[in-house]
């Protein structure tokens, strides 16, 4: 079994959330493998650049998924782990990679987010990590009050 390590970006801007369609008709968010020694951060904010060509900063973690599939091109299991982090896009301006597969995407609310995400996995996380989200931007406006 292939076991990789990975990490993504559940994106937020002004409670919406960014998702990608893939090749495979799934609605995804966007993620990649860890290489080359990068950190997950790292990993995680260039892949948002990458497959949908937003800017996001990192505002918290997000947790951590893992699935199994069987991949035909290696004819092996796969196994993979990611970390996720919360981030913030400044705009909703993006940019889908179409060269990577990638068919559609965007900024959705999170309850047509909700209804698109192909993984359960995916809605659990974006769920949680939309309830963290504004929880930090409370804290942030409330912040600024005493500031």
């Amino acid at each position: 079994m292939i076991i990789r390590k990975c990490a993504g970006g559940v994106v937020f801007h002004n409670n919406k959330v960014f998702i990608l369609k893939n090749d495979k008709g799934h609605w995804v968010l966007p993620k990649g493998k860890i290489r080359n020694g990068s950190l997950a951060v790292e990993t995680a904010l260039k892949r948002v650049k990458i497959e949908g060509g937003v800017e996001g900063i990192i505002v918290s973690t997000a947790g951590e998924t893992s699935y199994e599939f069987f991949s035909l091109s290696r004819q092996q299991p796969v196994y993979n782990f990611i970390t996720w982090y919360i981030m913030e896009a400044q705009s909703e301006i993006f940019k889908i990679n179409r060269d990577l597969g990638f068919q559609d995407g965007g900024f959705f609310s999170i309850e047509e987010a909700m209804e698109k995400i192909t993984h359960n996995q995916d809605k659990s996380l974006v769920n949680l990590s939309f309830k963290k989200y504004l929880e930090i931007k409370e804290m942030d406006e409330i912040k600024e009050v005493y500031v």
